[in-house]
């Protein structure tokens, strides 16, 4: 397998410096000092044309004057420098170059015309970029600080990725004092090169990385980034801050990076999505990534305090409430439990405040029972220095309860000078402990949402979640002629047929052009109906006057249109109007309004909004917003997330509303926004839900022209289930077969293929005696991040149970062009043709995804796999690494 195309940046075997200088204070001249002091163990030049020595150390006018390879270059010279500098490193064979420099995009337009001819020159040499105006790079493990930092970084297992040079310097200032150390520190700068994905690529296979820091300000590509993310938050804790939440900052940061911020709550379903957690400040950062590292076990979000002062136990109460925990209600055995050991004052429920003569036995048999509670998923214990207590007793007790319980336990021992012994015997252990409740309680809030993240990030829907199939030719015919038409607003009709499409159930809608007609359209409908005014140019038709609801009788109906239409002509003089819309009043005495949106965010493409709806709701609305695809669960995290949320039971003598119908209603919005990529904007407002089901009384759909491409889903931050991949195929002997991409659920099953395997099957697959998968390997096979790899499996129905076949694989390989494979069939359908239809299904989704090679690892003693490699036109070849593996690969 090839090495990753970012090792010259990371693992760099000789530096050359540009501008290196003895100039004190100057950039060169700092970045040269850090790359002697660090020890670096490759090869170091220095360049400058003025000197012919720099501290100490012989200095070239060129690169060419070398005169050996040179695999990164880090440049701190004038920006008008840098492009000549990098067309020499082309020339010269240099493979990647950190461009300190500032003075490119950030500095307006003149810097943004010579920002893109360096991207074009070093993109015609093949070189990779980190920067402009950044920071640069520290991998201290090798001796590698190619940074203007004063001082370098110890080593460590954190890595930390930041947009910002400023932040990083202080990261650094801060972690030499607190005794954290670092595996890389990577201060991108403007991105125009590297960006977030292929940096985050690099790190999910580094070994020395156990779990990822992140500071943003805006991403540029959001399909690299999530598609990374994802792929190293199933096996490494990410943990990020973003900023520009606000807009003051969403400015500021779009000026400092030039990078798409987007909407604030679509990054965090962006984040939550795939498996990372988001902090809110530096401080939180490093705290949750020392809570993660402590492996606690999977935990929910309900906590219970243990407290000996009810002040500091109801301030944690307080902040919890905040975040959206819970208090945990503590089970009857616990409360007994509690009663035979703490004192007839105690609290009675959760805190439990153990009074505050409590020693290290009350706090031992309260943490104890809180974590033996199946209620409780995580405990706070708090602990003040009173006269009584014994804050290193106290403390040792509950090192002694972490060892047998993986649940979250946390410590807030308050005070300084009387707990400074017990904070540093929690210090050597693992159990986090602070100064106050609050950051406490936000700690486990963050495990909390990692651990809530990760199921999330399990869920791979597909783009169409329904049996029955959309008429997506139909839905695309009606955008199509709106845009012929060079409209990109639809009308309230084509709205409504666009839904009809994708199945979702809309109120019937007429359009009568005179009151003549509206007349007898009303009486075909029959009374009560709405009137709204039909007009290609107005949005908002109750803001000009353009709607009247509960017409009863035909003389009102008559009048209303010529109303409707004489009112909105004198509010939007320019607008078109073409009759007036009727529609039956929707009678659901027990109706919640809605809303279901979808909208395009800069950043991160469409996404799903739900919430209440009405004529109020851009001012009343705060939506839930989720990314597409969808699925159930996916849909019944969006409705949870929503303030309506609570009002969708039963609620002031209505019944409970029809879940289920709005699901699908929402899986029906997925589906449209997956197969429609020329969707920019929908409002379904209102959609009346009751206890029957779900109605769309109003729509709006605004549509885009977009460039079509290869990847139906372009358009998308996360990729959909493949299901066009899904195939129907027939052994010799006539068992039906379906071949189709790998799916999360299919843990068990793949785990039960494997296990049922031969000794020799096994060995030939992955080169190793095994008997089953382990968890984590389990999750790398079924876990699919199908833009990156893909899994086809083959299975067949015996008893209405699903029986794994075969399975074939392959992963992107770094150079991003080509990918390993491996596959592996039953024994008992080996021979019968299984392992070339796998192989035929998986070179041809692989040559659909742009890839150029397919390439993979055979033992010498696997002829049945020789044999079929042969069959396929794979060339062999005997691995110089060792003689008994060969390798094959085959152009695609």
């Amino acid at each position: 397998m090839s090495k990753h195309y970012l090792n010259p940046l990371f693992a760099p075997k000789s530096v050359a410096v540009f501008g290196a200088s003895d100039r004190p204070d100057s950039v060169g001249q700092v970045v040269f000092q850090n790359m002697l002091k660090s020890g670096f163990q490759g090869a170091l030049y220095a360049i400058n044309p003025k000197y012919s020595e720099v501290q100490g150390k012989l200095a070239y006018p060129s690169i060419a004057e070398i005169g050996e390879p040179v695999e990164l270059v880090v440049i701190a010279t004038p920006p008008q420098t840098v492009l000549g500098i990098i067309k020499s490193c082309g020339i010269h064979g240099v493979k990647a170059a950190i461009i300190i420099t500032a003075g490119f995009g950030e500095a307006g337009y003149g810097g943004t015309v010579l920002e893109r001819e360096l991207l074009a020159t070093a993109r015609s040499y093949g070189i990779r970029l980190i920067g402009p105006n950044c920071l640069g790079i520290m991998r201290p493990s090798i001796g590698l600080n190619a940074t203007f930092n004063r001082g370098g970084a110890n080593s460590g297992n954190i890595a930390f990725v930041s947009q910002s040079g400023a932040l990083c310097t202080a990261i650094l200032d801060w972690a030499q004092s607190n005794d954290v150390g670092f595996s890389s520190i990577v201060s991108m700068g403007s991105s125009t090169d590297v960006d977030f994905g292929e940096i985050l690529d690099y790190l999910v296979s580094d070994a020395s990385t156990h779990s990822i820091l992140m500071y943003i300000e805006g991403i540029r590509n959001a399909r690299s980034f999530m598609s990374a993310l994802r792929a190293i938050a199933r096996i490494k804790p990410v943990i990020l801050v973003k900023v520009g939440r606000h807009a003051a900052g969403a400015k500021a940061a779009m000026s400092h990076t030039a990078a798409l911020v987007g909407a604030d709550n679509v990054f965090n379903a962006a984040v939550n999505r795939v498996g990372a957690v988001r902090v809110l400040t530096i401080t939180q950062l490093f705290t949750a990534a020392k809570a993660l590292s402590c492996g606690f076990c999977p935990v929910g979000s309900r906590l219970a305090i243990v407290t000996n002062g009810g002040g500091p136990g109801v301030m944690a109460a307080d902040r919890a409430a905040d975040l959206g925990l819970f208090m945990a209600a503590l089970s009857d055995a616990t409360i007994e439990y509690l009663n035979q050991y703490l004192p007839l004052n105690w609290s009675h429920g959760n805190p439990v405040d153990i009074i505050g003569d409590a020693q290290a036995d009350r706090y031992h048999h309260a943490v104890k029972v809180c974590l033996e509670d199946e209620n409780v998923d995580g405990v706070l214990a708090i602990l003040t220095p009173q006269a009584m207590s014994k804050p290193l007793e106290s403390a040792t007790a509950l090192i002694e309860l972490a060892g047998d319980h993986c649940k979250p336990l946390l410590a807030c021992w308050m005070g300084e000078t009387q707990v400074a012994e017990a904070r540093d015997t929690f210090a050597k252990t693992r159990i986090p402990c602070f100064r106050t409740p609050e950051p406490a309680v936000e700690v486990f809030f963050h495990l909390s949402a990692y651990y809530r993240n990760q199921r999330l990030l399990q869920q791979l829907p597909g783009s169409f979640s329904h049996h029955i199939e959309p008429d997506v030719e139909g839905a695309r015919l009606i955008i199509e002629g709106a845009m012929q038409e060079h409209r990109k607003v639809l009308t309230e009709m084509e709205s409504k047929a666009l839904l009809s499409a994708f199945h979702i159930p809309v109120a019937k809608t007429m359009v009568a052009r005179s009151p003549k007609e509206a007349l007898l359209i009303a009486q075909q409908l029959g009374f009560p109906v709405a009137m709204k005014i039909n007009s290609h140019d107005i949005t908002h038709k109750s803001d000009v006057g353009g709607v009247l609801l509960n017409l009863n009788i035909a003389h009102e109906v008559r009048a209303a249109y010529q109303h409707i239409h004489d009112t909105v002509q004198r509010n939007r003089p320019d607008a078109h109007l073409d009759g007036v819309s009727i529609e039956p009043m929707i009678a659901k005495p027990n109706g919640r309004e809605l809303m279901i949106g979808v909208t395009s965010d800069p950043a991160f493409g469409p996404v799903i909004t739900f919430g209440s709806g009405g004529t109020a709701v851009e001012v009343m609305s705060n939506p839930a917003v989720a990314l597409p695809p969808l699925n159930r669960f996916l849909a019944r995290e969006l409705i949870q997330e929503s303030r309506i949320a609570k009002m969708l039971g039963a609620f002031r003598q209505m019944p409970p509303a029809n879940m289920e119908a709005l699901e699908d209603v929402l899986l029906r919005v997925s589906e449209m926004v997956c197969e429609l990529p020329l969707l920019k904007e929908m409002d379904i407002n209102p959609l009346i839900l009751d206890e029957n089901g779900a109605l769309v009384a109003d729509a709006r759909v605004i549509v885009e022209y977009r460039q079509p491409g290869i990847d139906r889903y372009a358009h998308m931050a996360i990729c959909p289930y493949p299901t066009q991949l899904v195939s129907r195929w027939q052994l010799a002997d006539g068992t039906d077969i379906i071949i189709r991409p790998v799916r999360p659920e299919d843990a068990e099953l793949e785990q039960r293929f494997i296990r049922e395997l031969s000794e020799e099957s096994k060995y030939f697959r992955f080169m190793n005696i095994m008997h089953e998968l382990s968890d984590t390997t389990l999750i790398s096979l079924t876990q699919i991040d199908y833009s990156r790899e893909m899994a086809l499996i083959a299975v067949t129905q015996e008893q209405d149970k699903e029986i794994a076949l075969g399975v074939a694989r392959y992963v992107l390989n770094p150079d991003g062009s080509s990918c390993n494979f491996a596959l592996v069939v039953a024994d008992n359908v080996a021979g019968k043709g299984l392992g070339q239809k796998l192989m035929i299904s998986l070179m041809e989704a692989a040559r659909a995804q742009g890839l150029k090679t397919i390439e993979g690892e055979v033992l010498n003693s696997n002829r049945n796999m020789l044999k079929l490699m042969n069959r396929l036109g794979f060339s062999i070849k005997t691995s110089e690494a060792d003689h008994g593996i060969m390798e094959v690969s085959k152009p695609l």
